[in-house]
């Protein structure tokens, strides 16, 4: 049996959109923050949103940190989107509507070099170090990939002997650019935030040994005005019609 054309699975796709269009009272503008790590698939998911349902998005992209100050604040939005432990810790501050969480995508972390730099094996945990030992300079985000990181350097016991060549990038920055820029050797980041890099090399996601994935996931800020509009955007963020864009992002669905 033939497989669907993608053109089929996008015209379902926008087909079933247009329900949630016509079951809108009137088109809203929906306010959203998130991590950056979505970007590329929300993107074109959201421009197919935006056409189908006759709502409009504004987004605001801000790293962890600053998404933690902000809506750990007075700020409010309608939808915010941040990795799942994060959001956990917004509800308990009473700032994410309770149950509202959807999870949207899992992120793996990925390693990178200057284009047409050599490639240092990262292949396993124990060529991992070695590579971090022997690299001039290592980058890597405040972000939960960076936190993550962190610990790991210490379990493998060199954090200390890598200390004064490790550069944490500053929120909302892309470790990718700094490599691409060759300030730094080597530098790491999710996958999804390597892939749109121009001038790097990608060595490949971190093997099984030492890799952390990292569930991201939408919630409603308790102060949204649109709270019907955004459910109907997370709605359209997990149809499964949206899962091959999130995949070619270097995502996975959910």
């Amino acid at each position: 049996m033939a497989m669907p054309s993608k053109v089929s699975a996008l015209a379902k796709f926008l087909a079933s959109a247009m329900l949630i269009g016509a079951s809108a009272a009137q088109a809203a503008e929906i306010k959203v923050m998130g991590t950056p790590v979505l970007k590329e698939a929300y993107h074109e998911i959201v421009l197919q949103f935006e056409k189908a349902s006759g709502h409009k998005v504004s987004t605001i992209w801000a790293g962890t940190v600053d998404v933690m100050k902000r809506i750990g604040g007075d700020e409010t939005v309608d939808l915010v989107i941040v990795a799942a432990n994060s959001l956990e810790e917004l509800t308990k501050l009473g700032k994410i509507v309770p149950g509202s969480r959807v999870d949207i995508a899992k992120s793996g972390i990925g390693a990178a070099v200057r284009a047409g730099a050599p490639k240092p094996d990262i292949s396993s945990g124990e060529a991992l170090k070695r590579t971090l030992l022997a690299a001039k300079s290592i980058a890597y985000s405040t972000g939960p990939s960076g936190v993550y990181l962190i610990g790991l350097f210490q379990r493998m016991g060199i954090s200390d002997q890598i200390k004064s060549k490790v550069t944490q990038v500053p929120p909302g920055e892309a470790v990718g650019d700094l490599v691409a820029r060759g300030t730094v050797e080597i530098g790491f980041h999710q996958m999804s935030e390597l892939l749109p890099i121009k001038g790097i090399d990608i060595l490949g996601p971190l093997s099984p040994d030492v890799q952390r994935i990292t569930v991201f996931s939408a919630g409603l800020h308790k102060a949204a005005k649109d709270i019907d509009a955004a459910r109907a955007l997370v709605k359209f963020l997990t149809a499964p019609e949206a899962a091959p864009i999130i995949r070619k992002t270097g995502l996975e669905p959910g």
